[in-house]
C-alpha cells in the first residue's frame, strides 16, 4: 500500500452541507419571527389541558 499518497484526513467544516427549506427568514418563512417563550409555554400548556 502506498502510504504516502494517502495525506492527511480533511477537516470538517462548521455548517450544514445544505440550508433547511423552511429556515427563518428565507422565502417560505419571510417574516421570520420566532415566537417567544411566554406564547410557547402557553401554547403547550393549552395543547395538554386539552388530552
Amino acid at each position: 500500500m502506498d502510504y504516502k499518497a494517502a495525506g492527511a484526513p480533511k477537516k470538517g467544516t462548521n455548517h450544514p452541507k445544505h440550508a433547511e427549506h423552511n429556515a427563518q427568514g428565507s422565502k417560505k418563512k419571510p417574516f421570520g419571527a420566532r415566537p417567544n417563550k411566554k406564547e410557547l409555554l402557553a401554547r403547550m400548556k393549552t395543547a395538554q389541558s386539552k388530552d
